[in-house]
């Protein structure tokens, strides 16, 4: 071959190979802006919208959720629940709370009903993987656990925070043992770095398959544990020594969160992933005082959490997708009124997923607003504060729309003109009144229907045991909802369990005054955990030596039994039939008083 007919040959080669090399880049890029997203959804808990800097809150340190509000867009007029399980029942089901039996986060109202559907029963129903990590609060029972509802890999705390009542004994946020899948799991650290390192390894092993991964962190929820290098970023800050620990709980998400980014990008999954950053409720400690006392930043807002005033509602929310142009650079911000109810049908809508709703949504798909294609229509949204055996009609309600506020019927606010919610107009615009209260009234009527106790089952598959805490008994009383109470012996009031008998039978009861993994006996004494300056302890647990034994009803059923303070337990047997009942379970006192057990583990013989 000569040399220019050589010359000739190399270069053909050369375009051939470059044409092949482009066609295959072309292809990978269409496989990737084609294939469905990867959704990381993350919750923290009781972080208002001033608990932030890209809020204004120049003393708080959140480089990382700064750099993403940077890059993401930023719903600035977006609201959840005031409180815990309201707001994640809203979230993952696209319903309002009351509709859900989560209006409550305790007294058997923070149970998600279980004809709900949820965002990961639809994710998982189109092919995803989906993984929850961290606070659940909407059931600890089956088929009420994150890995009844679709989750097919869970690992989370019980009750609603660590170291609940439901929770595993003596969990302190350091070293816990937490639940994967419902099996108790001990594992070394801080409780957040578990959860974003559980979390870091779940993305890492997902690659045949789309992910949905709900991150519902139990921080800056109280008690404020945090290491102390945290609490020293603030030490001259002009903050109470709480507020110090709080603003150091979210500096440590900030600081995991950053990584996951970080990780997400050198791996290649950051550009098609819809990556969410939002909270549940106002703030619980980020602002402290009055007037000219006050610390703390809460971005102008009226009330924190559990207010029906924004500051209990409205919460920070960035959402970043940069393979579909949802993106700082295209949409910073839109303040289009938009709710935690919005989620489900809204990812729905961006991700193409099969879905119809099954049951009557409160959201809408919101889609076109993240997509810059116009605004919605003018709607209206409720939200309220029950903590209620039954929910209460225009009790702490809040009607929105766009800026206005019709707080409990009666104050009406502009927030354009006045966001501290100082000035009621109502007398100014009656009309406006009438017709956000009769909204509020037909959205009222449509909820009633809904309104149930969700049942607990005697038995699940799988377990030997079903095991009932107090936490969940229905009473208007204070119960011992944390383990702080159950150390004090605080002896809670009589009430009851809303249960199902699935299959007739002689079923045992073990009614304790501890949690069965301690393994202490009724009369025990356990020693207190000291306080630390970054660090809650515990009280000494007290015994209780005066039980003499137990009655379990069920129904009208009664069941009698003698008991011995030594043992762990007193054990009462009954024949069941099935059905559903109202089920209690109380220790017995030489004085004929009685007060409900703590933990009541049920077996069917």
């Amino acid at each position: 071959m000569t040399k220019p007919q050589y010359a000739y040959s190399f270069l053909l080669a050369l375009i051939f190979m470059a044409c092949k090399e482009s066609k295959t880049k072309k292809e990978s890029a269409n496989i990737t802006l084609n294939a469905q997203p990867n959704v990381i959804l993350i919750v923290t808990d009781d972080q208002g919208y001033g608990d932030v800097g890209f809020h204004g809150n120049t003393l708080i340190k959140t480089p990382n959720l700064d750099a993403l509000a940077a890059e993401a867009t930023e719903l600035t007029n977006f609201h959840v629940g005031t409180t815990c399980a309201p707001s994640r029942a809203g979230l993952l089901t696209g319903r309002n709370s009351n509709r859900n039996n989560a209006w409550h986060t305790i007294g058997g109202c923070s149970i998600l009903n279980e004809e709900e559907e949820t965002l990961a029963d639809v994710f998982k129903a189109n092919g995803y993987h989906t993984a929850m990590f961290g606070k659940w609060h909407l059931g600890d029972n089956y088929p009420y656990r994150p890995q009844d509802r679709g989750f097919t890999d869970a690992l989370y705390h019980g009750g609603g925070g660590v170291g609940q009542t439901p929770d595993y004994w003596n969990n302190n946020y350091q070293d816990d043992t937490y639940y994967r899948n419902g099996k108790p799991e001990k594992f070394k650290g801080y409780c957040t770095d578990v959860w974003f390192a559980e979390t870091s390894n779940y993305i890492r092993q997902q690659k045949d398959k789309p992910f949905f991964t709900y991150l519902a962190l139990n921080a800056p929820h109280g008690p404020f544990n945090v290491p102390k290098e945290y609490v020293e970023l603030y030490k001259d800050a002009n903050l109470t020594d709480w507020q110090k620990r709080f603003y150091g709980m979210i500096t440590n998400l900030d600081e995991n969160l950053g990584k996951l980014i970080k990780q997400l990008k050198t791996n290649g999954q950051w550009d098609n992933t819809i990556f969410i950053f939002t909270t549940d409720n106002g703030t619980a400690a980020g602002i402290s005082g009055k007037n000219e006392n006050r610390t703390g930043h809460n971005g102008g807002l009226r009330g924190t959490k559990g207010s029906q005033y924004d500051g209990g509602h409205r919460v920070p929310f960035l959402l970043s997708w940069p393979a579909k142009g949802i993106t700082n650079a295209t949409l910073a911000a839109s303040n289009e009124l938009i709710a935690h109810v919005d989620l489900l049908p809204t990812l729905a809508s961006l991700c193409d997923l099969d879905y119809e709703a099954k049951n009557a949504l409160d959201g809408k798909d919101m889609s076109a607003v993240l997509l810059g294609q116009g605004d919605q229509e003018d709607r209206m949204l409720v939200v309220d504060t029950q903590r209620l055996q039954w929910p209460e009609k225009n009790r702490n309600s809040c009607v929105m729309q766009g800026e206005w506020r019709l707080v409990n019927g009666t104050e009406l606010y502009n927030l354009s003109e006045d966001l501290a919610q100082e000035n009621d107009i109502a007398a100014n615009y009656p009309d406006k009144v009438k017709t956000m209260q009769k909204f509020y009234d037909e959205w009222w009527k449509s909820t009633e229907g809904d309104m149930h106790y969700a049942e607990i089952p005697l038995t699940a598959p799988n377990q030997d045991s079903v095991l009932l805490t107090v936490h969940d008994l229905h009473t208007e009383q204070p119960i011992p909802w944390n383990q702080d109470l159950i150390r004090k012996g605080k002896q809670s009031p009589k009430g009851y369990y809303w249960i199902k008998v699935t299959e007739s039978g002689t079923y045992q009861f073990d009614l304790y005054r501890y949690p069965p993994e301690s393994g202490l006996s009724l009369n025990d004494t356990v020693a207190a955990i000291p306080a630390q300056t970054n660090w809650d302890g515990l009280p000494e647990g007290k015994g209780l030596p005066a039980i003499i034994g137990a009655e379990v009803q069920v129904g009208n059923e009664l069941f009698k039994a003698k008991g011995e303070v030594t043992k762990t337990h007193v054990t009462v047997t009954g024949l069941l039939k099935q059905g559903t009942y109202k089920l209690s379970a109380n220790f017995s006192l030489p004085n004929q008083s009685q007060f409900t057990a703590y933990y009541i583990n049920i077996t069917k013989k």
